[in-house]
């Protein structure tokens, strides 16, 4: 809200957060064991948290029937297996999926989630802003969010992570509405397509986001040739301190709560806006 009179940070801790950048198939086994692999790895580095790419359950090139077909529940066997992993490996992972509907002929939804390091469901978030730009049509077969919805805000140790996804990141009021319910860092999953200019949007408002919340950035996209890669960690003065190419991969930084301090103190905006989001 407008005035508000502080955004709280403990002072003095940090983590190591990753992301993971792959390209996933429709074989939700594949998928699992490729964000297991990059999940160890992160592990191996010394990360808590890692980001996978928006559609990690489950992606074809084209939207189609698929998107129905490969749908599951958010107790199905892909958040089981992730939360397998979390527990065997004490990482918080932010992930996707097609989410089933509750109705018996509704279109899926796409869903964020975060499983903790004990394996237990923390969050998840349907995506509110589908992508029907640039001559895609995500609308055609799945169905946004709830607009009015709290927005997901869930812990990360001494950060609190806010959800969002991929065509989110141009509607800044997404990121904002975060940050007003505690978030300090905002994890962004996504499949950003390649196209004229796409990279430079990407990086762009990864930037922006960061700089105008005062708050931490991690994006996973999807590999070239489909992605536009550019997975990154961005901190809250707008620098790139972690960041991939347009190879499979995965990069980690360490986040740093005294670093978001100092930036809001030398940069107090989220203080002095006159305006609020609803």
């Amino acid at each position: 809200m407008p005035g508000r009179a502080a955004y709280p940070v403990r002072m003095s801790e940090f983590i190591a957060c990753a992301v993971s950048q792959f390209a996933p198939t429709l074989d939700r086994v594949e998928n699992l064991e490729t964000l297991g692999e990059h999940a160890a790895l992160a592990v191996s580095r010394g990360a808590t948290i890692l980001v996978a790419p928006e559609y990690a359950a489950a992606f074809d090139k084209e939207p189609g029937e698929w998107m129905r077909e490969h749908a599951e529940p958010l107790d199905g066997p892909f958040v089981a297996g992730v939360s397998q992993l979390t527990a065997e490996l004490g990482i918080t992972i932010i992930a996707s999926l097609l989410e089933r509907s509750e109705e018996p002929d509704g279109k899926p939804y796409n869903t964020v989630f975060a499983v903790g390091p004990e394996g237990r469901l923390l969050g998840s978030y349907r995506k509110v802003h589908l992508y029907d730009a640039f001559g895609a049509g995500e609308s055609e077969w799945l169905q946004a969010g709830d607009a009015d919805a709290a927005p997901v805000v869930v812990d990360g140790g001494p950060f609190r992570i806010g959800l969002q996804t991929c065509y989110d990141l141009r509607f800044p009021e997404v990121s904002r509405r975060l940050v007003d319910a505690g978030a300090d860092v905002l994890a962004v999953p996504a499949e950003w397509v390649r196209g004229p200019l796409k990279e430079h949007h990407w990086t762009t408002l990864l930037q922006a986001r960061a700089i105008e919340n005062t708050a931490y950035v991690v994006a996973a996209d999807h590999p070239a040739p489909i992605g536009v890669g550019r997975s990154a960690i961005v901190d809250p003065r707008g620098i790139e301190v972690s960041a991939l190419g347009s190879e499979v991969g995965v990069a980690v930084a360490w986040l740093d709560a005294q670093t978001i301090a100092n930036v809001r103190r030398q940069n107090p905006a989220l203080e002095l806006r006159r305006y609020g989001v609803a």
